[in-house]
């Protein structure tokens, strides 16, 4: 395997663009980095309902503007802020939400509708921020992934298809832009305090009875309730995010580096994955080695 680049954090402020700013994980982001003396471009679909949020950031020096990720010319926003002067150092694609379901009973909108903003959105503003920062040979772009990427809950299909889509994207553009001191960064968060439990929606089509007492019907059910119960704390994770990007803190020496897994239930979850890859070999190493082309 080839050497991965040393990736270089200039010594300076840095901008940093933010998706889904109005809560959860990119509020404290976006709180992180101001505090560390940072800039940032905060962003939601519709500033106007957190007027609060919007004085607190740009009463500190940031800037909070209107973004949809699911808008077809949202790159515009890139172009405009670039051509302004405002050289986005840091992208954090953030946005985003979840629906649960049984996997056969979601419809066709539901689906779409998960991996336009999970996957096609965070893909289209990356797509818009690499060509300025590869032309300044700087950049870090920070995707927030789930657990679910890995291995997740019945129910969860529709949402960790588009979170594994963009980790497998990240894991190629990664190679692909080292060269050019860019560094992709894949933060796989487990259970946290944010409001992607709260705000979680269910599949509008009924379930089948056979899934009634399921593990997926539990699910839903709990999530439903609002009581899903969460061992991450946001604040300490976005804390560790901004560290992780800088190289400092709990990043320092770490630069380089383009996974974080964030999150006590994280572990297990990892070590899984890399067990059931490991279990696979085990069985079926002589098959992968023996469908070779007989010379």
């Amino acid at each position: 395997m080839a050497a991965v680049p040393t990736f270089v954090i200039p010594k300076r402020t840095l901008t940093w663009l933010v998706t889904g700013s109005s809560s959860g994980f990119g509020l404290e982001i976006v709180r992180q980095v101001q505090r560390s003396g940072h800039r940032v471009i905060a962003t939601s679909r519709n500033p106007a309902r957190t007027p609060e949020l919007v004085r607190e950031v740009e009463a500190q020096g940031g800037k909070w503007v209107q973004l949809d990720v699911n808008d077809l010319d949202s790159t515009k926003l890139v172009k405009e802020l670039e051509s302004s002067g405002e050289h986005i150092d840091v992208l954090v694609n953030n946005a985003g939400y979840a629906i649960y379901q049984a996997g056969e009973h979601f419809t066709e909108e539901e689906v779409r509708a998960q991996m336009d903003t999970l996957y096609f959105a965070p893909f289209r503003l990356i797509r818009a921020v690499l060509p300025y920062m590869r032309k300044r040979r700087f950049g870090t772009i920070v995707n927030i992934s789930s657990g679910a990427s890995l291995e997740g809950r019945e129910s969860m299909s529709a949402y960790a298809g588009p979170k594994a889509a963009l980790d497998g994207l990240s894991r190629v553009l990664a190679k692909e832009v080292a060269p050019f001191n860019i560094r992709i960064l894949t933060v796989v968060c487990g259970v946290f305090n944010t409001n992607l439990l709260k705000s979680a929606i269910l599949g509008k089509e009924p379930i089948d009875d056979d899934y009634k007492g399921s593990v997926a019907d539990e699910t839903m059910k709990t999530m439903a309730s609002g009581l899903m119960p969460a061992d991450g704390d946001k604040v300490k994770a976005a804390g560790a995010i901004r560290d992780v990007v800088l190289g400092k803190g709990v990043g320092a020496g770490h630069e380089s580096e383009r996974l974080l897994p964030l999150g006590r239930d994280m572990v297990p979850r990892f070590k899984l994955a890399r067990d059931r890859l490991d279990h696979a070999l085990q069985v079926f190493e002589g098959v992968a080695t023996n469908v070779y082309i007989d010379k």
